[in-house]
């Protein structure tokens, strides 16, 4: 386990808040909308993730297939955060990773870095390589730790659930030691079922299920972001792109910027330290 680290100062969390606090009034007051009606935008929709189309707060995830990404064009539309991949194992960082970054900080448009994590290297190797790699912006969503099993890669290692479950925790713990906000857990179906099941963690889930609502597929875990689509169409973003939307309404994701919290899970994460801002 590593060692704790104070969080950002209140002066670093005020300006962060205030900048959170400006991007929800952009999208609030942006020429596309999108905050009160269904949005559409999917080349091959599903019916049973119809519910996700009218979910106020809509994001996207980004790697480097989707190329020049128009932040500001599909922030105006309505799009009201990005993911976007940074690194990968212990050595590989997307091309785009570092564009992105700072193009979606000059959009406005709230910001997150994911990790994929393999199986074929050491949690420290890929601690080590996020850290190097990924700026620690008060500004910034917290980190998302994304979990697969690496089917299509050279990597066909499967670790035991035990494990798994070590590195996990390692790499979590990695992620908040760097930027002072608790990671959000990203994962499918199978690798949820095949080690996270029955698993506590304090962190926020962001769930993909592209053909019914999450707790059709997850049982009972609480979800704070859901993966509807990969089929997705926005405006700026050339081709398909994954879309995303947060589980609750304004206020929530209000919330969410300011703490970067889940809004429900604030009353038990603060008592630990997390949540600071919302004291």
């Amino acid at each position: 386990m590593l060692l704790s680290r104070p969080f950002p100062s209140f002066s670093a969390i005020a300006k962060g808040a205030a900048t959170a606090m400006l991007a929800a009034l952009l999208v609030a007051c942006s020429s596309g909308g999108g905050l009160y009606g269904p949005i559409q935008g999917d080349n091959r929709p599903h019916s049973g993730v119809d519910r996700a189309r009218n979910m106020p707060i809509q994001g996207i995830d980004v790697a480097r297939y989707q190329e020049n990404v128009d932040f500001r064009t599909a922030f105006q539309s309505g799009i009201h955060f990005v993911f976007m991949k940074a690194t990968e194992g212990k050595d590989y960082l997307d091309p785009n990773f570092r564009t992105n970054w700072v193009r979606a900080r000059d959009a406005g448009m709230p910001r997150g870095a994911y990790h994929f994590m393999t199986w074929c290297s050491l949690a420290s190797e890929q601690a080590a390589w996020f850290v190097q790699n990924v700026p620690n912006d008060f500004d910034a969503l917290p980190p998302v730790l994304d979990l697969e099993w690496n089917n299509h890669s050279s990597c066909k290692t499967k670790p035991s659930r035990a494990d798994a479950l070590e590195k996990i925790r390692y790499m979590l713990d990695a992620m908040e030691h760097h930027t002072g906000k608790l990671p959000i857990i990203y994962t499918d179906m199978t690798f949820h079922r095949d080690i996270l099941q029955g698993e506590y963690f304090p962190n926020a889930f962001w769930l993909r299920s592209t053909a019914a609502e999450p707790h059709e597929r997850y049982g009972n875990r609480v979800w704070t972001f859901w993966q509807w689509t990969q089929t997705g169409v926005v405006r700026g973003v050339r081709g398909e792109v994954d879309r995303n939307a947060f589980y609750g309404n304004q206020n929530d994701w209000i919330t969410f910027l300011l703490t970067g919290c889940d809004p429900r899970a604030i009353a038990s994460l603060g008592p630990t330290g997390r949540c600071q801002s919302a004291k």
